[in-house]
């Protein structure tokens, strides 16, 4: 997922893509063990793909926050 694909994502979008994510690594991870994947790049972008949710959702979190505030 690009970096102006998460952008255009709600805050509720977000959350939402955030634990669809995680479920889908940890699946990856899961069966990674059992046996080795085909791309094991995939567990790398995953883990890339969680923190870029979780960075726009944090910024967007303290925007509000410090909107409220104000």
């Amino acid at each position: 997922m690009k970096q102006s694909e998460i952008k255009g994502l709600s805050l509720e979008e977000l959350k939402a893509q955030v634990k669809t994510e995680q479920t889908s690594g940890q699946a990856l991870r899961f069966a990674h063990a059992i046996s080795p994947l085909e791309n094991p790049i995939r567990l790398k972008h995953s883990r890339k793909n969680v923190a870029r949710l979780k960075t726009e959702l944090t910024r967007r979190e303290n925007e509000q926050a410090n909107q409220t505030a104000n």
